[in-house]
């Protein structure tokens, strides 16, 4: 008997494809599929697996840029119950290496344009046997791999006489790591059909919705808001993306009449920026809900967007890999409640703000956020301890600092890594990013404390400029002044370019790369 009684996104698949079998359910740039092709690819390849002795538990790795072949992929394993690794595309080739090895892959998936930096690791990568490299691309299978339709195609198409325990371990997700090594999230079934579930039901998802998939299909976003709108016969699109084309992303929402998609403020503040005779030339009116995830939104560019999409919905969600959707800012919040990631999304327990005895804070003071979902991850892989650290009984912290205000709207403040001290008083840097973000001229920025003989530490400002703007280190710091306590404001203000300021594939500043650059107080103290 099963532990969980869930149908997992494998089941949902087949009886889509019984339901509606041809209607349109997966899809990028270069192919379509209705929900009959997509169910039936699905099934051949989950029976390939097997055949390749990856067996229902066994953990196997993909590496690719975005593509419908990664819909096709996560159902297979949902339908026999093997464990997908996405791996990053923008690892180097030891971090691949760190990954595949510590959850002992038995095969790996590679597309054509990571063959080479697949190859330059292949001999230790003990876990996959030789014949279990497959390759996907548009011409022959190299030396040494399987093709992957060549697998497809040999494979039985019939549905895979297993049931999978919704309770089963479903993704082994390798966080980016904001600070330190990654570490392998297992994401059960259950635990990803509970965000399904609640998202449908927080945004009102309809079976006539169109969701674009922009964000890297290795990356828990885009698990999050996939089989979703499949729950409810909606349409997947996977935008096929190496590097963001803000032009080509508005063309394709007016091409494929795209009503939803999330992306990070990065995102946003590159298709705004575009000048004003593109962006009025091009037919958005599609768009019906816009998600801000992974990073915070600056006010101005959630004005922006307001003002650009207007048959859209603006919401601003704030969750974790582990986690999942924790809080929503919804629509009708917006300019109630600028500044602020919302309140619990429904279907979640009341969210708890601790000091670092694990007590609960008053509103208004700043604490630990822990969250307690019904989505949240099982575990950390071969990490026991890890696990035991981030949880106060069944609520789980991903280490950020937050209040709560009067009206029970959670302002976050920073993660607790990023917290610079200076003279004994605690600062948190997005409070100093989003002042200096309020310059015209200030297009990135991040705030990190730099060692400082006296008071410990010194806030320090890495800024880079909109085009064509110009600002001096003294107007940023005298734009600070009277807006923020004396000793928040940066004591130096440093200019570098787009390309210098470190971001994880999601969009967020990497402090600890800057932090490792200027010096941390603990390497002097």
């Amino acid at each position: 008997m099963t532990i969980s009684k869930w149908m997992t996104a494998g089941t949902v698949l087949k009886m889509m494809a019984m339901q509606c079998p041809d209607k349109q359910g997966a899809a990028d740039k270069f192919r379509k599929m209705t929900f009959k092709e997509w169910n039936e690819r699905s099934c051949r390849l989950a029976n390939a697996l097997n055949a390749m002795g990856v067996k229902k538990g066994d953990r196997f790795a993909i590496l690719a840029y975005n593509c419908v072949e990664w819909l096709e992929i996560y159902a297979a394993a949902a339908k026999r119950g093997q464990v997908t690794v996405p791996i990053m595309f923008r690892l180097a080739p030891p971090e691949i290496e760190y990954v595949i090895n510590h959850s002992e892959c038995k095969a790996f998936f590679v597309a054509k344009d990571f063959v080479q930096t697949v190859n330059s690791i292949r001999n230790k990568l003990p876990t996959i046997p030789p014949e279990n490299f497959v390759y996907w691309g548009d011409d022959k299978a190299p030396e040494g791999y399987q093709h992957y339709e060549s697998i497809i195609a040999k494979a039985s198409p019939a549905e895979p006489d297993v049931i999978v325990d919704a309770d089963d371990a479903w993704n082994l997700m390798y966080t980016s790591g904001t600070t330190g090594k990654p570490k392998g999230v297992i994401r059960t079934h259950e635990g990803n059909l509970g965000q399904y579930l609640l998202s449908d039901i927080n945004m009102g998802v309809r079976p006539s919705d169109c969701v674009m998939l922009v964000m890297p299909m290795c990356h828990i976003n885009s698990i999050f808001y996939s089989f979703a709108y499949t729950y409810v016969s909606a349409r997947v699109f996977v935008y096929n993306m190496i590097s963001f084309d803000p032009v080509d992303l508005l063309k394709t929402i007016e091409r494929e009449k795209i009503t939803f998609t999330s992306l990070v403020p990065t995102h946003y503040i590159m298709m705004l920026s575009l000048p004003d005779e593109i962006k009025k030339n091009i037919d958005v009116s599609s768009i019906r809900q816009l998600l801000i995830s992974s990073a915070p939104a600056r006010k101005d560019t959630k004005m922006a967007i307001m003002d650009y999409f207007k048959n859209s919905e603006l919401w601003e969600a704030y969750g974790s890999t582990e986690a999942g959707l924790v809080t929503l800012l919804r629509p009708e919040e917006q300019f109630k409640k600028l500044g602020s990631i919302g309140r619990e999304i429904w279907g979640s327990d009341r969210i708890k703000i601790l000091d670092e005895n694990g007590k609960e804070v008053p509103d208004g003071q700043v604490g630990e956020l822990y969250s307690r979902t019904p989505h949240v991850f099982r575990e950390y892989w071969k990490d026991p301890e890890k696990t035991k650290s981030v949880f106060q009984g069944e609520w789980f912290s991903a280490g950020d600092m937050a209040y709560r205000d009067p009206d029970g709207y959670y302002v976050l403040m920073d993660r607790k890594a990023n917290m610079i001290i200076s003279g004994g008083e605690n600062i948190f840097p997005s409070e100093v990013e989003n002042l200096l973000g309020s310059h015209p001229a200030v297009k990135y920025v991040a705030v990190i404390g730099i060692p400082h003989e006296k008071w410990g530490e010194s806030v320090k400002a890495i800024v880079t400029l909109h085009a064509g703007k110009t600002v001096t280190e003294k107007e940023l710091i005298d734009h600070c002044r009277g807006k923020v306590a004396g000793y928040k404001i940066p004591k130096s203000v440093d200019f570098i370019k787009d390309e210098e300021m470190p971001m994880t594939p999601q969009g967020k500043i990497l402090h600890r790369i800057l932090r490792e650059k200027y010096g941390k107080w603990s390497d002097v103290k």
